[in-house]
């Protein structure tokens, strides 16, 4: 069975395009946040759902692509990319690491955009309870977590529990 490299490369760039996608829609986020739009950052949320599913699909095709791949060569199923470069003709070799690399620090932009926002939000939701608290009598303040932090029930974000 021969699989041609232009097939992973592919792959890679639909994977690439997804997370850089999902880091301009966490940084438009951003924008909605600092501008205390609610309807705009709900919108955006919806729409980073959205991406976060789609990129895991690219993800999942990159991986089943290397899985056959490492299997053909008589690699364990689990082998990634860089693990399998030996396999890939040598000019092709520092353009699929240079794919490894971009994705990788894509996803860690993503995640580390993905917690600012998510801190900005937590933030936002303490101090709109904390007001709420102040012009309401009798109304329940700030619940906090044994480590001092905000309980984490408060805030729900299945975005940054699909990011990781």
């Amino acid at each position: 069975m021969i699989m041609e490299s232009s097939e992973i490369v592919s792959l890679l760039r639909q994977e690439m395009s997804g997370y850089g996608c999902l880091l301009a829609l966490f940084d438009e986020q951003q924008g909605h946040l600092w501008r205390r739009d609610v309807d705009q950052v709900l919108h955006t949320a919806a729409i980073i759902d959205q991406q976060v599913l789609e990129a895991g699909q690219y993800r999942e095709a990159r991986e089943t692509w290397l899985v056959t791949f490492a299997r053909a060569h008589a690699q364990p199923g689990g082998s990634t990319l860089r693990q399998l470069l030996p396999f890939f003709p040598a000019d092709e070799r520092p353009m699929l690491e240079a794919f490894i690399d971009e994705i990788n620090h894509l996803i860690h932009r993503v995640r580390r955009r993905a917690r600012q926002n998510h801190a900005f939000m937590e933030k936002m939701l303490e101090l709109h309870r904390e007001l709420v608290g102040g012009t309401a009598p009798g109304s329940a303040g700030a619940m906090y977590a044994p480590s001092g932090r905000v309980a984490a029930e408060l805030v729900s974000a299945p975005s940054l529990q699909q990011v990781g």
